[in-house]
């Protein structure tokens, strides 16, 4: 697997965790929430902007992975 398609499938897995946090949030109960609830919205967070982040990398100019120029 080339590096461009390898960092492509992190972002998307990054993205799937980040929904997956969010899905576990939603469902806390009022006194998890409070305990948990700051922590895991930064973790959600976190997630999203490191998939975001991989997204744009791959998908600048050129990418990673990428022919180099000669």
């Amino acid at each position: 697997m080339s590096a461009g398609a390898e960092l492509v499938a992190l972002s998307s897995s990054l993205n799937e965790l980040a929904q997956r946090v969010g899905r576990i949030l939603s469902e806390l109960s009022p006194a998890d929430e409070e305990r948990y609830g700051t922590d895991l919205a930064e973790v959600e967070r976190a997630l999203g902007v490191a998939s975001r982040r991989l997204e744009r990398l791959v998908g600048a100019r050129g990418g990673v992975g990428a022919p180099r120029p000669t």
